[in-house]
């Protein structure tokens, strides 16, 4: 069967409003003069997911509950910008946004505002339905309409991934994401033992492949009940901002994986891919293209690391890089 969509990436459109602070914790102050400024731009995380995908010439369309306001125009004017099929169904609450406090280190700090979404927000069943049965694969953000899609996701018979993000391994809001998904990411941020959580990931869920992304330490990868670690990959310029770095591990990986590549050769575009989002400011929406991944790919890796290495990796995590 011949697909219109390689990947259907559903939830996660939004407008961030990036703000550059001298540190982080951010010291409490009656103000603060601000460089290089604030600036609103469209870009959250399916919405990265989304750009990532197509600069790698992968077919994609966006779904998401979108507002008619000010931040909504900015979501669709950068699918439109970017060449990128949007299905935006209406959301009375208003678009998604957040306020994201950016250190100079790079490491941020997001302030999401809960009035955007309301507990009786769906995606309409036959618009699922349609575009799921032209699609070859779905990405699933984790709000509240993604998870009411994915027993209509699974119906049409396509595989599904998610991006768990800080999960502590216990919320059981993400659990339906986790255990439904065939490829889970998430950030070792809050994990005390990653290799745990990743094995009851793949023990009680669909998933035969799990990736904790771990930073500046590279990530963990579960592959089929072998747990191995990826080098991290040498930015190619000074890291400026982690912001977007997880999303553009997720679609460097899905990138190989559905092409076929070996996982440990997808873990390796996704470090690649998230290197290269850590060296783009906040305030723009640049990710790598396959040209550049593929290059990048080309050269030699850097030596695995060794258990004694992991554990030291995940003992010195670098909050935000995930």
């Amino acid at each position: 069967m011949t697909s219109d969509t390689d990947v259907l990436v559903l939830g996660g459109a939004g407008v961030d409003t990036v703000v550059h602070v001298p540190e982080l914790p951010l010291a409490f102050a009656d103000s603060y003069m601000i460089r290089p400024g604030i600036t609103a731009r469209a870009g959250q995380s399916g919405d990265f997911v989304a750009l990532g995908l197509t600069a790698l010439g992968l077919r994609t369309h966006h779904l998401d509950m979108i507002g008619d306001d000010t931040e909504g125009d900015l979501v669709r004017a950068l699918h439109r910008d970017h060449g990128i099929p949007l299905t935006a169904i209406p959301q009375p609450a208003g678009t998604k946004r957040a306020v994201n406090l950016v250190g100079p280190d790079g490491r941020r700090l997001s302030l999401y505002d809960d009035t955007r979404s309301t507990a009786s927000d769906r995606l309409p069943e036959a618009t699922v339905r349609e575009l799921a049965a032209a699609s070859r694969h779905a990405h699933v953000v984790i709000t509240p309409p993604c998870a009411q899609a994915l027993p209509l996701l699974r119906e049409a018979g396509l595989t599904l991934s998610t991006d768990l993000h800080d999960w502590d391994g216990a919320d059981p809001y993400h659990e339906p994401f986790a255990l439904e998904a065939d490829l889970v990411f998430l950030s070792a941020t809050a994990l005390a033992d990653p290799e745990r959580t990743l094995r009851d990931i793949a023990a009680r869920g669909r998933a035969r492949i799990v990736v904790a992304t771990a930073g500046a330490q590279g990530a963990h990868l579960l592959a089929d009940g072998e747990l191995i670690h990826v080098p991290p990959a040498e930015p190619p310029a000074p890291v400026v901002d982690s912001n977007g770095a997880g999303d553009a591990f997720a679609s460097g990986f899905l990138f190989g994986w559905l092409n076929g590549e070996d996982p440990r050769r997808c873990a390796r575009y996704g470090a690649i891919a998230g290197a290269h989002a850590c060296t783009v400011p906040s305030t723009r929406t640049d990710v790598i293209t396959r040209t550049e991944l593929l290059a990048r790919a080309a050269r030699p890796e850097s030596p695995a690391a060794t258990p004694a290495a992991v554990e030291e990796g995940d003992r010195a995590l670098i909050p935000g890089l995930d």
